[in-house]
């Protein structure tokens, strides 16, 4: 199996496993992110809070998400990306509810969602948004990628699209997602180049807000995907890896 295969495999062996069976029910945030990227005249940044990826391995030692969150949104951050698959990742809904009892920031549930039930879970867990990969639909391992956007708005969460190519970029554009991420990290080798974001809007008729994401670590990454078109910004395992959160996150916001 490629890593894509492995992820959407570790999803449904979390499913299996209960992972998703919340019997908290969370409020999401009351703030509207999609007018806050439009109306702000800095960097927004979604930061992420995850331990360890396929790609790092171990990130962080395993500590306090709250006090991580904390320091994120002292720094500048709009809104936090918390991981909730617990393979490969260290994530939890656990961990996710967690920050959302303590903070009012919308919140994006960071994960390989693939069913339902993962869906069900976002809104018990106060989520404002679920995240939905475009190659995972596009190569035909899950289907039916209108009917999970159409089952989050239905329970009033909204949806975070991600692509990688300008092909996938444009399927994420005719569906009914409110956001589309360009992911700068190709899932099938994990290396990272952020002209990805470059090349896909370079020719690219934008009807949605965009997010970069992946292999941001400094202002003049900021700055080069701001002229590249990019509306708004997910940096997480940059900033994960300092001691100086609050530092770090405030210098990527104040790039533009």
């Amino acid at each position: 199996m490629n890593i894509l295969e492995t992820l959407v495999k570790n999803s449904q062996i979390a499913i299996k496993q209960g992972v998703y069976e919340i019997t908290e029910s969370l409020k999401s945030s009351s703030r509207n992110l999609e007018d806050e990227i439009v109306n702000s005249s800095k960097a927004t940044l979604i930061t992420e809070i995850k331990f360890s990826s396929p790609a790092l391995g171990n990130i962080r030692k395993i500590s306090d998400p709250v006090a991580i969150a904390k320091h994120m949104i002292n720094g500048g951050a709009s809104a936090l990306s918390v991981l909730t698959q617990p393979f490969l990742f260290d994530g939890s809904p656990e961990l996710f509810m967690k920050v959302r009892k303590k903070v009012q920031v919308p919140m994006l549930m960071k994960d390989i969602t693939i069913d339902k039930v993962q869906i069900d879970a976002a809104k018990k867990i106060g989520a404002d948004y679920f995240l939905l990969i475009q190659s995972i639909f596009d190569k035909g391992i899950v289907h039916d990628i209108d009917d999970l956007i159409d089952y989050g708005h239905s329970l009033g969460l909204k949806v975070l699209i991600e692509a990688h190519t300008k092909q996938e970029f444009s399927n994420s554009c005719n569906t009914d997602a409110d956001l589309i991420g360009i992911n700068n990290r190709n899932l099938d080798t994990l290396k990272i180049d952020l002209n990805t974001t470059k090349e896909i809007l370079e020719d690219a008729e934008k009807t949605k807000l965009v997010i970069s994401e992946s292999g941001i670590s400094s202002p003049d990454d900021i700055r080069f995907l701001h002229k590249c078109g990019a509306d708004a910004y997910l940096v997480g395992s940059n900033i994960m890896q300092t001691d100086e959160i609050q530092q770090t996150v405030q210098k990527l916001v104040n790039a533009v």
